[in-house]
């Protein structure tokens, strides 16, 4: 599963993390700890061992967003579809090794009628969004590095 690049906003990042791909990996999949190193997450919340099919909710400026997990291929990939008022995401990370570290890739699409109402802005919460994960990302996962 892909985003849908035809959706109303999308938008693709990528960021080189100088850490195992091991931690970065732990780190985007520990959905229960994302409010720990992400300030944008205030609350997550999964059930069960993450994986296919696996759904948590999560609490993100000020909306809830319902999940599901669309695929899960260890310390590679990760899709997830969301949920929240008036909008539906799909959300994909990917990991590849680089140098002594990993590139990641996050690319994320949303549809739905609020989306359409409000595409300049709700495209540029995206872009915002999934850069500023990024970074703290990065940020976390780099965190205690010599």
């Amino acid at each position: 599963m892909d985003i849908d690049k035809d959706a109303p906003a999308v938008a693709i990042h990528q960021i080189a993390i100088e850490a195992p791909a091991e931690k970065v990996w732990r780190l985007i999949v520990e959905v229960n700890r994302w409010p720990e190193w992400n300030p944008a997450v205030k609350a997550a919340k999964l059930g069960a061992p993450l994986g296919t099919g696996a759904a948590f909710t999560w609490k993100s400026g000020g909306v809830s967003i319902e999940s599901t997990v669309r695929e899960f291929e260890p310390m590679r990939r990760l899709v997830w579809t969301g949920k929240a008022i008036g909008t539906n995401a799909i959300h994909v990370w990917s990991l590849e090794a680089a140098g002594g570290g990993v590139m990641v890739t996050t690319s994320e699409s949303f549809d739905g009628w609020l989306v359409r109402l409000m595409r300049r802005s709700m495209q540029s919460t995206l872009d915002k969004s999934l850069a500023a994960w990024l970074g703290e990302l990065k940020r976390e996962a780099e965190r205690g590095r010599a």
